[in-house]
């Protein structure tokens, strides 16, 4: 009788973060000093992290005890990441397989999402202002831009926001990237 393991037929949570950080590590060059206490797989991997629990890199970096301190990541992250780079490289692995599968005609969707700040008052600028809602006006945003087919949505391209993209920009920004071969 073989002793070869068969493939349960899911993804296991391991695998998908496996996954996304060499696909990251693949397409996005990112290069540190030699005395940094930290590599690029890490930053990966509290990205993706922060991303799977809705959370913010500070909170994934202060709540695990095998992450990196808080305030590294962040430095290479301001420090080390072009905003509209990462932005196309994102939009790239999003659409990487799905415009492959999708029918030629499709619902787009296009969607603003306001993320609550709770940090320093002084210190929102690149944040998106609007009406109060759970105890504050200023949000990180983001636009969505999506295709629905049979009520599923396949998310297209994701765009930030703040006080100088309008709002209705947002959706123009992330609509140019969907692009059929």
């Amino acid at each position: 009788m073989s002793k070869t393991q068969q493939a349960d037929g899911s993804i296991h949570e391991d695998q998908l973060l496996n996954f996304l950080v060499n696909s990251f590590d693949e397409e996005v060059a990112l290069t540190l000093g030699e005395n940094a206490e930290l590599d690029a797989e890490d930053i990966y991997e509290v990205l993706v992290g922060a991303c799977a629990d809705g959370t913010s890199v500070s909170t994934l970096c202060e709540r695990s005890e095998d992450a990196p301190h808080k305030n590294s990541v962040l430095y290479h992250l301001r420090t080390k990441f072009d905003l509209e780079t990462l932005e196309q490289v994102g939009n790239t692995l999003l659409q990487k397989d799905v415009l492959d599968v999708l029918p030629q005609q499709v619902e787009v969707v296009s969607d603003l999402h306001l993320r609550p700040y709770y940090g320093d008052e002084d210190n929102t600028d690149g944040l998106y202002h609007s009406q109060a809602k759970r105890g504050t006006t200023a949000f990180h945003a983001y636009a969505t831009l999506y295709a629905r087919v049979k009520n599923k949505r396949y998310t297209l391209a994701v765009s930030p926001s703040d006080r100088r993209r309008h709002r209705q920009q947002c959706p123009r920004r992330v609509s140019r990237y969907p692009r059929r071969p």
